[in-house]
């Protein structure tokens, strides 16, 4: 068994060697379904191999380009989300509102550049 997160929500799912599911248990957690033709969501089929009956859920997610992670047991997975819905999400978020000094110590609030061009620049060593 193995817990899976993703945007379908959080389940528990019959895997086997990784994340092997059943056709029924992939759909359940990917959203797209299993045909002759591959994975597949509206017009749009992945080919992808089958084994007795179980498809590699985790090889079709990053055949996606999608990121996968999972735990060092393989007991917990998350199907991340693709890098176009990941930039979405973040196009329409506003920076809260912070004060930093500039190289000559003088503090500077974003609020106070409103209506001003201005580049924000993060970085996390994580």
């Amino acid at each position: 068994m193995a817990t899976v997160l993703s945007d379908q929500g959080a389940m528990t799912l019959a895997a086997t060697n990784g994340l092997w599911l059943s056709a029924d248990d992939a759909e359940r957690a990917t959203g797209w379904v299993l045909k002759p033709e591959g994975m597949c969501r509206d017009d749009v089929c992945v080919p992808l191999p089958v084994r007795e009956g179980r498809v590699d859920a985790a090889a079709f997610w990053r055949l996606l380009d999608r990121p996968v992670v999972s735990d060092a047991a393989g007991e917990t997975w998350v199907l991340g989300a693709g890098a176009a819905q990941r930039n979405a999400a973040l196009a329409g978020l506003m920076a809260p509102d912070f004060t930093l000094p500039d190289l000559a110590g003088t503090p500077h609030t974003l609020s106070s550049l409103r209506g001003k061009q201005v580049f924000l620049c993060t970085w996390a060593s994580w």
